[in-house]
């Protein structure tokens, strides 16, 4: 086929250039919407995703000036926004701005500035998905279910019951860290897994007896059961502490002492005490 044959066959074609920093997968949903306006949407999209140069948009100013085509882009980085404008200008070619038109009305309205940085929505994703997922771990991983999730875990948190392990593994699932928590009990020996983790991967909490016999009081009321039993007893607490304190020194991992502690305070000590562990 003769090059002037092509270029009439390419001509003829109906031909929208998305162009975006990012993926560019909102600019081709917007153009897919509105072509279906037209004949069904019987287009051709050529996508041009992470554009970041102006020779990426020189490139695709040639194809559309050759094909007399429709660039369509979603462009945030201020620079290559104004090449594509005044390219497109001087080439008589269609471009349009498929962000701006929102963009100033949130401008206006909200009285705040647009960071214009590229994959922001991109990252909001990813993060999104990683929550998701860590929240997920922190349920499969909880009370000590599973201990093949000891290796895969950010954080592994240990202690006796009533030390707030479950609801600060959910705390931190929400700021998308992997946590797996172990209970642990003097009739039951800790899984082997929780001694060939790393130490700065793991915290250890501890409670006063004070604190603890009042906690598992309320626990037993709650349940219709009687504050007398054992589980609340001062001996039966000393002997967990006791035997929660040598768990703890033997995986050599940090302590924090969680009475009259809040979730959110605890979770911060954490996230603290680990990052000191893993910067030495």
């Amino acid at each position: 086929m003769k090059e002037k044959e092509v270029d009439k066959i390419l001509s003829e074609k109906k031909i929208v250039y998305v162009v975006s920093d990012s993926v560019g997968e909102t600019a081709e949903f917007v153009v897919k919407a509105v072509a279906t306006q037209f004949n069904g949407g019987h287009v051709d999209i050529h996508r041009h995703s992470n554009a970041d140069h102006k020779d990426d948009i020189e490139e695709v100013i040639q194809m559309a000036g050759k094909n007399q085509s429709i660039i369509a882009y979603t462009l945030v980085i201020p620079a290559l926004k104004a090449y594509l404008d005044q390219r497109a200008v001087e080439e008589g070619i269609t471009a349009v701005d498929l962000l701006e038109p929102l963009m100033n009305a949130f401008e206006k309205k909200f009285e705040k500035q647009p960071k214009h940085q590229p994959k922001l929505m991109r990252k909001l994703d990813e993060e999104y998905f990683r929550k998701v997922e860590a929240i997920e771990f922190a349920v499969k991983y909880d009370d000590g279910r599973d201990p093949r999730g000891l290796s895969r875990a950010d954080i592994i948190l240990i202690g006796v019951s009533r030390t707030s392990k479950t609801p600060l593994s959910m705390y931190l699932a929400h700021q998308s860290y992997k946590v797996a928590n172990v209970p642990l009990v003097p009739e039951i020996a800790p899984p082997d897994e929780l001694f060939k983790v790393p130490r700065n991967k793991c915290v250890g909490l501890i409670i006063t007896p004070d604190k603890l016999n009042e906690i598992r009081k309320e626990r037993l009321k709650s349940m219709g059961l009687k504050s007398e039993a054992n589980y609340a007893s001062f001996e039966r607490i000393l002997e967990e502490l006791e035997y929660a304190d040598k768990i703890m020194k033997r995986v050599g991992c940090p302590v924090i002492n969680v009475s009259n502690k809040a979730v959110e305070e605890t979770a911060s000590l954490i996230i603290d005490v680990l990052k000191s562990e893993r910067s030495h």
